[in-house]
């Protein structure tokens, strides 16, 4: 893998959707593979919930999903997630601000100020993106349809519906149940509310299936139990919980459609997509669900429905450990690229 350090670009004076200003904004993102002279070899690769560029880069490799020896790879890390402007390193972004969220508007609007002014890119052969990282790609391929030539939207869609609203509260809600939560900020680790936390996403994560098949033990974990501590808990304990709670607010406002050109229009926002777009799903996916996928690709012209068979649910759309889903998505973006 050919990669560099890690980047921050500086936004001066960078105005939030929710109305907020603020006066240094930081992007954090990290570079892999080589810009070619005609700068058309760029894939744009947002981040997930609760994830940063390290987490989420080992499908980066030359036999991997993406290839840095053809491609140079862009992870730009989304405002909320700690490394990039998060209410964990930021003043101005505290919760205890009335009304402050951060917006996939606020994150795209920075990325592509981040490619045009850093790297005098204005051509992006590729977004490729998994949840919320599905979310962004869609934002892209709405904003600025004539840059973007492909979209990969992996278990992700364009609009929050209300069934994943209300997995999303009920994450909210475990966090803000802990007796820490003074009902503006935390004063302590919430360590209930961490714990009922983790037990949800788990549920909701992978399939019925999955866990009906034991598949946690096939990945070295000695109960159910052992499985939601050191995956699940510890994974989400790495976070800052205000940081958690401000990505779940961000989730929450998903809709391409919000935003002065389309004014709340979102069939024709998803109209306006001119990328050849591969819808990937999970058929197990418990909250991006397929149903919920077909309806988005029938409004997009020139997409690709193609789920992926599989019993992990969610983590389909990001096999860390799953060779045969690997695989699967491996083939069907080569021959996006391919086209």
């Amino acid at each position: 893998m050919i990669d560099s350090s890690p980047g921050c670009f500086i936004l001066e004076n960078f105005s939030l959707q929710c109305g907020v200003v603020l006066p240094q904004a930081q992007l954090v993102y990290q570079t892999y593979g080589e810009l070619a002279s005609d700068r058309k070899n760029v894939i744009l690769y947002p981040t997930s919930y609760g994830a940063q560029h390290s987490d989420i880069d080992w499908l980066i490799r030359p036999d991997g999903i993406l290839d840095p020896n053809r491609w140079f790879i862009i992870i730009p890390n989304m405002f909320g997630n700690g490394l990039s402007t998060s209410p964990s390193n930021c003043d101005r972004c505290k919760l205890t601000e009335q009304g402050f969220y951060f917006t996939h508007l606020d994150n795209v609007l920075a990325q592509e100020q981040l490619l045009r002014q850093v790297f005098q890119i204005e051509h992006l052969a590729l977004i490729y993106g998994w949840s919320m990282g599905a979310q962004q790609a869609y934002y892209w391929g709405v904003l600025f349809p004539d840059r973007v030539e492909r979209i990969a939207a992996l278990c992700g869609t364009a609009r929050t519906t209300d069934h994943n609203r209300i997995f999303l509260e009920s994450l909210r809600t475990a966090l803000t149940a802990d007796p820490t939560w003074t009902g503006i900020n935390f004063d302590g680790i919430p360590e209930r509310g961490l714990r009922g936390f983790a037990r949800i996403y788990a549920s909701w994560a992978a399939s019925q299936a999955f866990y009906r098949e034991g598949l946690y033990y096939q990945l070295g974990y000695q109960s159910l139990e052992d499985y939601l501590l050191r995956f699940w808990e510890a994974n989400y304990r790495k976070r800052d919980p205000h940081n958690l709670i401000a990505s779940i607010d961000t989730w929450l406002r998903c809709d391409v459609s919000n935003n002065p050109t389309y004014q709340g229009d979102y069939k024709r926002a998803l109209g306006s997509i001119k990328a050849k777009t591969l819808i990937m799903p999970a058929t197990t996916d418990l909250y991006f669900t397929p149903e919920d996928c077909a309806l988005e690709a029938a409004l997009i012209p020139h997409a690709i429905y193609r789920p992926i068979p599989s019993i992990w649910g969610h983590r389909a759309g990001n096999p860390y450990q799953n060779y045969e889903d690997e695989a699967f998505i491996r083939k069907a973006i080569r021959e996006l690229l391919a086209k």
